[in-house]
């Protein structure tokens, strides 16, 4: 079966289309933009007007892309900057008008299922129990689990709102770092209370802040995802990158090959996520996995 999954957070939406048959999964199209849909939610509530007008346009490239590849199914998920934007329904009648189907705006725990599927799926039960993190623009879920969730939190230390929280200069100052690192080591405990964060025998990090910190640490000199998948990258290359991101101007950041345009402005509070992260865990390294929750949504479909 050929299906379309496409996943819309607060900073990117991206899309997926794969061929499944069973456990067989072989990747079609795979495609993002970034958007920043959530630009401003978390002071206002509400989506902007340019956000909105960015998001559909890129929904509109979509559309053809699923229309020429011949996809029978389609599934839509927004997350944490819809379930937060009062006046969502703009973005929902917009996308019902381009796809034909109808936008589900997933909780906080479906979202931890979908990603943890998609996480695991390259990886052998042994390496179980695994505790997924995906740091997102607006909010970062933590999952353990061997073969299913087990705990699941979603906190909201995302990465734009992080930075649009915390980080009001370029570079940032270390009076910024010092209270995004409170915020954030606060969220992490919030996490802990629910889920056993300490216990898992592998850490894996999924999406874009844990990938482009992969490339750092990798210090690849452009954007390669088969180099980034399944690497695994040290507690300390984590710090290092942290600090390197957070220490650069944006015309540095920007230089650097494996850099997303999009991502340049929001990779700092990103990358402290993760940091912060790792001291909380006590992991000496993290998994990156360039499967994640799309891959979740598309087996979803197929199962369905």
């Amino acid at each position: 079966m050929r299906v379309a999954a496409i996943d819309c957070g607060t900073n990117s939406i991206r899309l997926l289309i794969a061929d499944i048959d069973g456990s067989n999964f072989r990747e079609v199209v795979r495609d993002m933009e970034i958007v920043r849909l959530g630009q401003g939610v978390d002071q206002t509530g509400q989506f902007h007007p340019d956000a909105i007008a960015r998001t559909l346009a890129a929904v509109d490239k979509f559309a053809a892309e699923i229309a020429k590849r011949g996809v029978e199914k389609i599934r839509f998920c927004a997350t944490s900057a819809t379930r937060d934007a009062t006046n969502r329904h703009l973005f929902v009648d917009g996308v019902r008008q381009r796809l034909g189907i109808e936008l589900e705006v997933i909780s906080g725990d479906e979202e931890a299922a979908l990603s943890f599927a998609g996480a695991i799926k390259d990886l052998a039960p042994s390496n179980g129990p695994f505790l997924v993190v995906d740091i997102g623009g607006g909010s970062t879920e933590f999952v353990f689990g061997t073969s299913t969730v087990e705990a699941a939190r979603s906190v909201n230390i995302g990465c734009v709102r992080m930075t649009e929280r915390h980080f009001a200069s370029d570079p940032v100052t270390t009076a910024q770092l010092e209270l995004a690192r409170t915020d954030i080591q606060a969220a992490i405990a919030q996490a802990a209370a629910i889920v056993p964060i300490t216990k898992a025998k592998t850490l894996v990090a999924v999406a874009g802040t844990a990938t482009t910190v992969a490339a750092a640490a990798l210090n690849l000199p452009e954007y390669d995802r088969y180099a980034i998948h399944l690497s695994r990258i040290s507690a300390q290359q984590t710090h290092d990158a942290a600090t390197m991101f957070a220490t650069k101007t944006r015309e540095q950041r920007l230089s650097l090959g494996y850099m997303h345009p999009g991502r340049v402005d929001v990779i700092a509070a990103g990358s402290l996520v993760l940091s912060e992260i790792m001291k909380a865990t006590g992991a000496a390294e993290f998994v990156a996995s360039e499967s994640d929750i799309l891959d979740g949504m598309a087996f979803s479909l197929a199962r369905n």
